[in-house]
């Protein structure tokens, strides 16, 4: 059985799994519509799914094409799955079982995204929509069936258990949050729960951050004033989707000064976490004095640390996940018939009214009741003599042996042999 022929469905791309923030960056595509407009030259459908943790191009085609494509673009080192495989690491996908935060919800909305943006240019397939609808609905049960996310931490919430791990307790603390979309409120929302003494929000629109620091008591700061706020802050988590670095080496450097204690004559310690991808801190930050720069790559320990009161219903929600997989693939395998089935039933009407014709001719001038007697007779006998043709076509199929029921289809049609190849006549 030939799985891609069943499930025309490739993925490639890197993950949390495979590659670091640096590689990850490396491989996004800044200009997303560009990507989905070249790359649907070529497939009958195209997705970009684009995260902090994750660049992955979904299509519908093979993996061959999709490996030579993204080699075209300059892409190594990639992963690649087809077919079934392709399927099954969506399903874990949308079910958070493949999160570097393992259970978050996050990816349900970024699924949904990616595929809003892929039909807004016109590159969402129907089998793609099809397929990315299943595993949202996929990943949904799996979180009312098991507790993968009970408890779970979302990457914004684990950049504040990061936080804690390097000064402790976070009362009594001014922490700033650089950026108000999801991210951003993710990691608000965890730090709402914490004493703080204050908490700003400072975003590129202004407004922004004053919507998301009225929800959570916070202060909103113009992105103007960011590096006075840097100076007056203990912790800065930075989320933002620009995309190039906002904080800059040169201007955090002077800000450090401002933090200087004038007996020792260095700065007070900053814990800088930059979760955004690609990444809002300038590279080379790390090493001025005083600054304490984490990055995405530092939350795997928060996972590793949280994911012991999980695994178990990772391990239910991989179960699921396998059961729903075998019955999409049988549905998949059914549509495939469909178009077999269609493909021989037209064949044979053809033949039907071919011979129902000459018959009538032979017969001279009818009334119409005989006329229609004798194509309700010819109807009736040609679906009889196909029931156990259909059924074989259906059920080879099901199981996802096509060569079998296309086999079938053309023994019947062209007077092939059955497992032979299709230029060998009987």
């Amino acid at each position: 059985m030939s799985e891609p022929e069943t499930a025309p469905i490739a993925i490639a791309g890197v993950s949390h799994h495979t590659a670091n923030v640096s590689a990850i960056e490396a491989f996004r595509f800044p200009d997303e519509p560009a990507c989905l407009r070249e790359a649907g030259k070529r497939f009958k459908g195209v997705l970009l799914l684009q995260t902090c943790n994750r660049v992955e191009l979904i299509v519908e085609g093979s993996a061959a094409e999709l490996r030579e494509f993204l080699s075209r673009q300059g892409r190594r080192d990639f992963f690649i799955h087809d077919g079934k495989g392709a399927l099954s690491h969506l399903f874990s996908l949308a079910s958070g079982i493949d999160s570097m935060i393992v259970g978050e919800d996050q990816i349900i909305g970024q699924l949904k995204k990616t595929l809003a943006n892929a039909q807004e240019c016109g590159t969402a397939s129907t089998f793609l929509e099809f397929c990315v609808n299943k595993a949202v609905h996929v990943g949904i049960e799996v979180r009312k069936r098991t507790m993968i996310n009970r408890g779970s931490v979302s990457v914004g919430s684990a950049a504040v258990l990061l936080a804690e791990s390097q000064i402790g307790s976070l009362d009594g603390k001014h922490i700033l949050v650089v950026g108000s979309g999801e991210m951003g409120l993710l990691v608000a929302q965890a730090l709402a729960a914490r004493n703080l003494t204050a908490m700003y929000v400072a975003n590129r629109t202004y407004g922004r951050a004053v919507i998301l620091a009225n929800k959570i008591g916070g202060k909103a700061v113009r992105l103007s004033e960011l590096y006075r706020y840097i100076t007056l802050s203990d912790v800065v988590i930075s989320c933002t989707s620009a995309p190039h670095p906002i904080i800059h080496k040169n201007d955090l450097a002077q800000a450090m000064k401002a933090r200087c204690w004038p007996v020792e004559g260095h700065p007070r310690p900053l814990i800088l976490i930059d979760i955004a991808q690609p990444r809002d801190v300038e590279e080379g930050a790390e090493t001025i004095d005083g600054v304490h720069l984490f990055s995405l790559d530092n939350l795997r320990t928060i996972n590793e640390q949280t994911m012991s009161t999980r695994k178990a219903e990772a391990e239910r929600a991989r179960d699921f996940v396998e059961e729903e997989l075998g019955i999409f693939m049988r549905h998949l395998n059914r549509r495939s018939a469909d178009d077999i089935l269609a493909a021989l039933h037209t064949w044979v009407d053809s033949v039907r009214v071919r011979e129902r014709d000459r018959a009538i001719a032979r017969m001279g001038s009818l009334d119409p009741k005989t006329a229609e007697i004798i194509d309700d007779l010819t109807r009736v006998l040609a679906k009889k003599l196909l029931t156990d043709a259909t059924f074989s076509i259906r059920e080879s199929a099901e199981v996802g042996d096509l060569a079998a029921a296309r086999a079938l289809l053309n023994a019947i049609t062209q007077g092939n042999r059955v497992g032979s190849a299709p230029w060998e006549k009987k």
